[in-house]
């Protein structure tokens, strides 16, 4: 085995330093040799992630036209060059290469979220060479580096701690949580998860504060960055709902095409015994009528008008199918911080005395109060809260500026909060530094786990105030304050205190203070040991976002399940589920309890666990899988490169635009430029708005293409004269049938949108009951052009009349109809069904001039063999289109009151019930 596949099984965080040190073949103060650094970095290669291997731009084009649908219009268009249409030919080529464009551009994501990752390496760093310091290319680090950082430092490649002082790191790229993560040397066990190896340093995390010197134990693609770059690379982009269905409607209508065209051809040639070239010409014509040229491009139109919808809603699409995918969504994945919650700690709970506090306001406005038993309470009426807030103000290092009208942090997100609940208060921070100036301080360290800081009140007084973990600080206090005096502490009851403020999620500080003489100047570990006073215990939490908790409910009665993936602790991740909804006081699931299950186990339980807490990169990947395997369409949300794989994964990746990392918003569908997640609710809406878009002109398109082949089969069966010609076809389909279409693409969501289950991913787009009102209409259609035709036939009207009178009928009635198809289900017999969407009479009202121009133009009939009709022959034609449209809606009032719904009927016969009905039926 090569040395890097034997240090890459190495568990770096379980070994003393003196190990690694060893191991690594290195001197912790002299670091390695110039001569030894440059052998290492010529067998590792350079600290940087390796470029993937792209395709040409040649190859990535081409595979754009590997399509069923794409072959079917280049078919489409050859068919038009047949018969000298070159104009029609032409718009069908040119829809074939606009759609190639569109996939060419968006092609790639992988290879940019690869690059975004790549730049996250910092470019210089200090570290030891022959005992002298060096600045060097992070790119020249080699494994046995002996590297220092300061404060503001990014992490050049993956390190184990040899040295610390003060040291606090931001490592949310990597694990998701903004609480800033306490380093220190000493090892940890070997099954600790990423989150909780304390003694380690992580490639592209950032030093808060503090001074760290570390040994390198990994570069370039060994290290934890390098290792999600890999998964990246590796994962799988999965093809979205619609894509799959019309693929699979697509072989299908190729299919039945060709097999009608041999057939017709086979029994006009051999059964009736028209010549072959004439038969030819005619299965031309007949292919030419059942193929919907304009499907694909109405679907990319339709879905292009969805991004700009979508867009004025903050969701900025960068996948065009990913607009409708949104509306096939069955469960959302969102990342915890900063998704789900505001990113900024606060205080919500003070525990003092007799008395518990609850703090309003979220984040680090300076905004609300203090309340007691729900109200509201004055400073002045309870002084000791006063003492407590300037404890918590003194003891602190964080500072807090208004910019640009918000209130940024410069420090440690829980000082921050401490700082916020001071001036919340009533207490002004810079008179309060002033009035208590800081003599000396004893810094947080997670060997001690409190900070101690000495003041003075320039009135002959000293004070030591003192912050940090419950348990610690409890232990050096002999009394407490409340209600203006100093009693006997408790320690269970304190304890127990701490205990149920941290089982509601919060994370638990205790403050405390201690009388010194005047004369002190510093303060010792002495000092505070025993003699303190417990002022309070903090209740600090970052808090979910309110419209995040209704975007959940919201998703929630659309029958959506919202999943928190987080790296908290399971009680934490438990409580903050339960604030949004989320999880219903069910067991979550920790990230060693999914390692121990297999791919079997973990699909069958993930459904059923709405928190996994402690969770890593590849758990989170997994958990997408198993949702996908178990048939469910996933959207993840996340803004960290630790969510870039399972973002590209997902069927639509959702990234944060304020927030999120590059590497997260290249692998993603779609970016929420407000980081809101209740835009992602939004964006569904306007996704299920889509989908019902593209199958309303689907139900509008197949029936008329369907009439139209019914018309020229039955004449061919019947040796009749041809109602239509291949010409007169095509004028049908692309002049008359693409427009009226067009205007379903500007059909807003319905307003019972957001009550209905999600789709099945599973059901085929030709439902039984879509096929059921494609043959029905298409019969109506076909009945009367037909029966007009042979009716103006036997009338003694001569060929060309006939057809035109069949033509206009097949028109006529496609606009009757477009009214029709505005609604699935729901009747259009309304003011809004009839002028809620002006594109549909601005359509309606072109087409009729086309049609009127196609009969009484010259040119036109010279072209078509098109003939003059009277106001008698126009009256018939549209007493026709009147027949359609009230049989359509008559069979939708049948389905209405068959199924007792404005549901869309399922493939079992009924309606999907709405989730509110469903809600219904199970309430006693």
């Amino acid at each position: 085995m090569a040395k890097n596949e034997q240090d890459d099984l190495v568990q770096w965080h379980h070994l003393d330093v003196k190990d690694v040190i060893e191991r690594l073949e290195t001197d912790h103060h002299r670091g390695l040799t110039v001569e030894e650094a440059e052998r290492r970095l010529a067998r590792d290669g350079p600290n940087r992630l390796p470029p993937p291997v792209k395709r040409p731009g040649w190859l990535r084009f081409l595979l754009q036209f590997h399509n069923v649908l794409i072959y079917m219009m280049l078919a489409a268009t050859v068919i038009a060059g047949l018969l000298s249409h070159w104009i029609d030919a032409a718009v069908l080529f040119a829809a074939v290469i606009v759609n190639a464009i569109i996939g060419f551009i968006q092609e790639g994501k992988a290879e940019q979220a690869l690059d975004a990752i790549r730049g996250m390496l910092s470019l210089r760093t200090t570290v030891f060479r022959d005992a002298e310091r060096a600045q060097i290319a992070a790119e020249a680090l080699v494994q046995g580096d002996i590297v220092t950082l300061i404060s503001g430092d990014k992490v050049p490649a993956d390190l184990r701690l040899t040295a610390g002082k003060s040291l606090h790191v931001n490592e949310a790229i990597l694990t998701g949580e903004s609480a800033v993560v306490e380093k220190s040397v000493a090892s940890v066990p070997a099954d600790a998860l990423l989150g909780d190896r304390r003694c380690m340093l992580y490639s592209g995390t950032l030093v808060v504060s503090g001074q760290a010197t570390g040994v390198v134990i990994a570069t370039g693609i060994r290290t934890e960055l390098g290792r999600i770059s890999a998964m990246l690379a590796h994962v799988q982009q999965v093809t979205t709902p619609l894509i799959r269905q019309m693929a699979g409607f697509s072989r299908w209508l190729a299919l039945a095409i060709g097999v009608m065209a041999l057939a017709t051809f086979i029994i006009g040639v051999l059964w009736r015994g028209h010549p072959p070239n004439e038969m030819f010409m005619m299965v031309v014509a007949l292919a030419a009528s059942a193929i919907p040229e304009g499907l694909p491009a109405i679907m990319t139109i339709t879905l292009a008008l969805g991004v700009r919808r979508m867009a004025k809603r903050n969701a900025i699409i960068r996948h065009l199918p990913a607009v409708e995918t949104l509306g096939a969504v069955t469960v959302i994945c969102s990342d915890k911080t900063g998704t789900l919650t505001k990113n900024e700690m606060t205080v919500q709970s003070v525990i003092a005395g007799h008395h518990i506090f609850q703090v309003s306001g979220v984040g680090y406005a300076p905004e609300g109060g203090l309340h007691l038993s729900g109200a509201a309470v004055s400073v002045g009426d309870h002084p000791e809260v006063a003492g407590i807030a300037r404890a918590a103000l003194l003891c602190n290092d964080a500072l807090l500026r208004k910019r640009n009208g918000t209130w940024q942090l410069e420090g440690d997100p829980t000082e921050g909060a401490l700082l916020t609940l001071a001036v919340k208060a009533g207490l002004d921070p810079a008179l309060e530094r002033e009035a208590f100036p800081r003599i000396d301080a004893i810094p947080f360290e997670s060997e001690h786990r409190f900070m101690a800081t000495l003041h003075h009140d320039h009135e002959g007084h000293g004070f030591i105030y003192v912050k940090g973990a419950p348990e610690r600080v409890v232990d050096m206090c002999d009394k407490y304050h409340a209600d203006g005096e100093d009693l006997p502490l408790n320690r269970d009851h304190w304890g127990g205190q701490a205990t149920e403020c941290a089982g509601q999620g919060m994370r638990t500080l205790a403050i405390a203070m201690k009388q010194v003489p005047s004369a002190q100047r510093d303060v010792r570990f002495a000092d505070v040991e025993t003699g303190c006073i417990l002022l309070a215990l903090m209740g600090i939490i970052d808090p979910p976002r309110e419209e995040a908790m209704a975007a959940v409910a919201e998703c929630t009665s659309a029958g959506i399940r919202v999943k928190m993936i987080t790296g908290d602790h399971a009680d934490t991740a438990r409580a903050i589920g339960s604030r949004l909804g989320i999880g219903h006081d069910k067991p979550a699931l920790t990230g060693a309890e999914i390692e121990a299950m297999n791919d079997a186990q973990l699909r069958l339980t993930v459904s059923d666990v709405d928190v996994f807490a402690r969770t890593s990169p590849g758990h989170k990947l997994r958990l997408v899988h198993a949702l996908q395997a178990a048939g469910h369409i996933v959207a993840m949300t996340g803004d960290g490169v630790n969510d870039a794989p399972a973002l590209k994964r997902a069927d639509v990746g959702v990234a944060m635009g304020l927030k999120g990392t590059d590497a997260a918003k290249e692998a993603a569908d779609m970016v929420l430029a407000d980081d809101n997640f209740a835009t992602i609710s939004s964006a569904v809406q306007e996704g299920r708005g889509v989908y019902d878009s593209i199958r309303k002109f689907v139900l509008f398109m197949l029936p008329t293409n369907g009439g139209e082949v019914l018309v020229v089969t039955a004449a061919i069966l019947f040796e009749l004269p041809l109602p239509l010609t291949a010409a007169q076809v095509l004028w049908i389909n692309m002049a008359t049938s693409s427009t009226l279409g067009l205007a379903l693409a500007f059909e807003a969501p319905e307003s019972d949108v957001m009550q209905r289950l999600p789709r099945d991913p599973q059901e085929p787009l030709l439902s039984w009951f879509f096929v059921w009102r494609i043959m029905m209409v298409s019969g109506l259609m076909m009945t009367g052009a037909l029966g007009l035709f042979l009716w103006e036939l036997d009338r003694g009207a001569n060929l060309e009349t006939a057809r035109t009178m069949a033509v206009s009928t097949v028109v006529v009635a496609e606009m009757f109809y477009l009214l029709n198809s505005r609604y699935i289900v729901r009747s259009v017999l309304s003011r809004e069904g009839f002028l809620g969407n002006p594109s549909v009479l601005i359509v309606i009202a072109a087409c009729t001039l086309l049609q009127i121009a196609y009969v009484h133009t010259g040119p036109l009939q010279d072209v078509f063999n098109s003939t003059h009709l009277t106001l008698g022959e126009w009256l018939k034609v549209t007493l026709v289109g009147v027949f359609v449209f009230v049989v359509a809606e008559a069979e939708k009032a049948v389905i209405r009151v068959f199924t007792g719904s404005t549901a869309v009927p399922s493939k079992w016969g009924r309606a999907r019930r709405s989730v509110s009905a469903r809600k219904e039926e199970t309430c006693p």
